[in-house]
């Protein structure tokens, strides 16, 4: 190789190191102290009330907790962050604590999640379960069995697996199962529409394209425009599903498009 080649090529690599070192500040987009810049949505109720306080910040830590609810009545709820994201990473770490509440569905158990190009809180139904979203769902693991986290469901919508359109429900990752009230950090590496992958404690465990629209939901059909099925932006929220979760270190970094 000539001197020239090898010059081009130390210039390469030494612009790639510095477009990656720019590339990994991440920005706290919780704050620790308080739930400036959330938005709470929880079935039954409008964006922007925050029932019973089921969201809330203790120790720098945002709790997810169901005291005075009595039952828990399928209110299902979501916690939106102001701003939409397209290309971007987010991470975050999870933990389940405590027992569900009662009359919480069993699949529910030690089942919360991260919702990814979400709708507009102001745009859901009042008795709406869930926003159309992507989800990475969040699980904690049982006395025995295997129970992945970070898979995948997709409420109102679709995605591409394995080269082809998936249209059900949810689909598991290859993760770790993981027990108790023990901290899990998940990544997720958001490409727009076209590459989603999940990490969890540094290891991908997930990988799907094309996420879009799903023209069957009759939710997805009131924000589908033009015919356009592709989902390539929206909002982040994460979720409270019957059993008491906590959240901390939530971060996104920006990618170029």
């Amino acid at each position: 190789m000539g001197m020239q080649a090898i010059f081009r090529m130390i210039l390469a690599v030494a612009m790639f190191a510095g477009l990656e070192l720019r590339a990994e500040k991440y920005r706290p987009i919780f704050n620790g102290k308080n739930l400036d810049g959330w938005t709470v949505k929880i079935k039954g109720h409008p964006a922007g009330k925050n029932f019973k306080d089921t969201f809330r910040v203790e120790d720098g830590v945002m709790k997810v907790g169901y005291a005075g609810y009595g039952k828990f009545d399928d209110r299902f709820g979501h916690i939106f962050y102001k701003e939409k994201f397209s290309h971007y990473r987010i991470r975050l770490e999870y933990r389940f604590v405590g027992d569900q509440i009662q009359g919480g569905p069993g699949w529910a158990f030690r089942n919360s999640g991260i919702m990814l190009h979400c709708q507009d809180p102001k745009t859901m139904r009042v008795e709406q379960d869930f926003p159309v979203s992507i989800e990475v769902q969040l699980l904690g693991g049982g006395a025995t069995g295997r129970r992945t986290t970070a898979n995948l469901c997709t409420p109102g919508t679709n995605v591409v697996m394995d080269g082809k359109l998936q249209t059900r429900h949810c689909f598991s990752s290859k993760s770790k199962t993981y027990r108790g009230d023990q901290w899990v950090k998940v990544e997720v590496e958001v490409r727009g529409g076209e590459v989603i992958e999940h990490f969890v404690n540094g290891e991908s465990v997930m990988r799907y394209t094309k996420a879009q629209y799903d023209p069957r939901d009759a939710d997805a059909k009131q924000l589908i425009k033009k015919g356009q099925l592709e989902l390539t932006e929206g909002y982040i929220s994460l979720q409270s599903e019957s059993h008491p979760v906590e959240f901390r270190k939530i971060e996104v970094q920006q990618l170029a498009k």
